[in-house]
């Protein structure tokens, strides 16, 4: 496992829009004594309606994935990325590129569906060169073949993250354009730390996100953002680290009634 050979020695696992992996995970690291924390990572919108609109990405950590609830919202996402790709597919053919959903489907290795893996399957039709070209001329916003994703309210999803045992944390608020500022409301919301630690945060802009998070009182956590090489291929793990101790003052702040069970078998 790339994590054991990076010396890792706590990771998380936070795939956008499901748990369905977690359980695989879980047993992984616990063959290999690195220590596991069950995540999700979810797109949602602040200040929506509003001209300051903007999507940010909530990491939940700590959940139980086998809460009925999360359960039944990543089925419903589930249904709206299908839903989503279909129309993707469409806008293509009218644009003259020729991608079938199967192929779209296999370029996922049955995971969460999105974008990415529309992108793969144009790579491997030989209709763009690379991911990013994909993005730049058909998939990305304001491009031909745009489609925007279900919109769910911070609000809505800091609910979830914490019915389910777990805490939410603001993932890489530098790229999200989220000003240290702000961390003080998101701590209102109900935000139990910040991605002070990323590869898109400069060392200077991470340790301004490190002092606004302590005096609104977050725990800075870290991530690498891998989705693997295909994706991110100048990304690895372990590249941005915490300390155990923050770590463990995250987990202190799960909710006392939602102690996370077993991922083993996740229902």
């Amino acid at each position: 496992m790339r994590a054991a050979r990076a010396g890792t020695v706590a990771w998380a696992l936070t795939d956008h829009d499901t748990v369905a992996g977690l359980g695989v995970a879980a047993e992984a690291a616990r063959r290999l004594g690195i220590r596991f924390v069950p995540g999700i990572e979810l797109s949602v919108f602040l200040d929506e309606n509003t001209s300051r609109a903007r999507e940010i990405h909530v990491l939940g950590h700590f959940i139980d994935p086998a809460r009925r609830e999360l359960r039944a919202f990543e089925d419903e996402l589930a249904d709206q990325r299908r839903g989503r790709v279909r129309e993707i597919v469409k806008l293509l053919a009218k644009n003259g590129v020729q991608v079938t959903e199967e192929a779209i489907v296999a370029c996922s290795g049955g995971k969460t569906i999105g974008r990415p893996h529309v992108a793969r399957a144009m790579v491997q039709a030989g209709v763009v060169s690379s991911v990013k070209e994909a993005f730049d001329r058909y998939l990305g916003e304001g491009r031909p073949a745009y489609v925007g994703r279900f919109r769910l309210s911070v609000e809505d999803a800091v609910a979830l993250i914490r019915d389910a045992g777990g805490v939410a944390t603001l993932a890489h608020p530098g790229v999200s354009k989220v000003q240290p500022g702000e961390l003080k409301r998101l701590r209102s919301i109900g935000f139990d730390g910040v991605e002070a630690a990323h590869p898109d945060h400069p060392p200077e802009q991470a340790a301004r996100y490190r002092e606004a998070a302590t005096a609104a009182g977050l725990v800075c956590t870290a991530g690498t953002d891998f989705h693997g090489e295909l994706v991110a291929p100048d990304r690895a793990l372990g590249t941005s680290r915490m300390a155990l101790a923050d770590l463990d003052r995250l987990e202190a702040r799960r909710p006392s009634t939602g102690a996370p069970r077993s991922v083993d078998q996740p229902r």
